[in-house]
């Protein structure tokens, strides 16, 4: 929905954008000041979907309050409850057996494919090309069958527990996972003839939505917004976690810090995860899947924090505890909210067509930042 709201003194043009536009992925409302289609000001209003998550957080035990986060950030699940996960096994010093380690990375490089997919069609829509969306859904679709037979579910996964996983793998993971892969390397060079190298879109991609990697460091963005602008800052090489030290991958970087880098960005990562995956799924080891532990978990006093790297950037988990068996108090840092902030510095001076083109490239999910 786009609305004419009124006009300022100068005679600029006051618009909403949002909140029902379906390139304001959800329920973003955007209200811009535009000299003629040249955009002045946006100022993103959120408080639409708001539910207290945090809060709500609070009144929940350190098993129940990991599954709050993956509705969420949706289309990263795996890995929100994997830091939440994380937290909790910090301040009780859980050790995670060896098997579980390697199937949380597994889901989680799933995961990051799973959401550059949809994010990779949906911004294709946005500039107006419908056919990407329908390959993104279909190869998508493939690694939802996989997490479904192993977590019960295709989006809200609740699959990570502290000390490991809900449950151990389907009979059938590792043979769907080795044709997934194969299927994926084909498509993804199909992405890039169908899209990537197209001219039209690289002129709709090239020089839009600029950051300088100070500015993109100062309004605290992280993931493909920031790499994009070539400022290192993926947590699983600069903060490895789990096995991530272990695992032969590169931090993708461009250096354009524009709307085509991170583009870029995310199409280069979907290859580094199949990469990772390809270490570990014929090295998965026997054993536990998960650590016992208590049936009810309490946190010694004091203050924790774990952060992972989502399909969106540096997702953090702040817990303090009074030592009892709910959090005193929990506080996310989310990769969207940051990002977000970003947009009214990165568009001032463009047009408004442009808009989409940059929106698309911070692959918002909502819930993530308006919890």
């Amino acid at each position: 929905m786009v609305e004419e709201i009124g006009t300022t003194t100068e005679g600029d043009l006051i618009i909403n954008v949002g909140p029902q536009h379906p390139a304001t992925h959800g329920v973003l409302h955007l209200v811009i000041t535009l000299n003629g289609e040249t955009i002045k000001k946006i100022e993103p209003h959120l408080g639409y979907i708001h539910r207290s998550i945090e809060k709500m957080c609070e009144s929940l035990t350190y098993r129940q309050f990991i599954y709050v986060t993956s509705r969420m950030d949706y289309l990263s699940a795996h890995i929100n409850n994997h830091a939440c996960a994380l937290c909790v096994e910090k301040g009780m010093q859980i050790e995670v057996p060896a098997r579980a380690e390697v199937i949380r990375v597994l889901m989680d490089e799933l995961t990051r494919i799973a959401s550059h997919e949809l994010w990779w069609g949906a911004m294709a829509m946005d500039l107006g090309a419908f056919t990407p969306f329908f390959h993104a859904f279909r190869e998508r679709e493939a690694i939802n069958e996989i997490m479904e037979e192993t977590c019960g579910a295709r989006l809200t996964m609740n699959y990570m527990v502290p000390g490991g996983v809900m449950q151990d793998l389907h009979p059938d993971f590792q043979r769907k996972v080795k044709e997934f892969i194969i299927l994926f390397k084909r498509k993804i060079d199909e992405y890039d003839e169908l899209v990537t190298g197209n001219i039209i879109f690289q002129n709709r991609m090239k020089g839009i939505g600029y950051i300088s990697p100070e500015d993109a460091i100062a309004y605290g963005c992280s993931g493909p917004v920031l790499r994009g602008s070539g400022v290192s800052c993926d947590v699983r090489k600069i903060y490895p976690y789990g096995i991530y030290g272990q695992l032969n991958f590169e931090e993708v970087l461009e250096t354009a810090g524009d709307s085509f880098a991170r583009y870029m960005i995310r199409i280069r990562e979907m290859k580094q995860s199949i990469r990772i995956i390809e270490q570990l799924i014929d090295n998965i080891p026997e054993g536990d899947f998960v650590a016992k532990t208590k049936a009810v978990l309490k946190l010694p006093k004091g203050e924790f924090y774990t952060r992972v790297e989502t399909a969106r950037g540096e997702f953090g988990v702040y817990i303090v505890s009074e030592g009892g068996t709910t959090p005193y108090r929990i506080k996310f840092r989310s990769p969207g909210f940051s990002n977000l902030s970003a947009l009214d510095h990165m568009a001032r001076g463009s047009k408004l067509g442009d808009l989409v083109a940059m929106m698309g490239t911070l692959d918002l999910v909502i819930p993530d930042i308006d919890r």
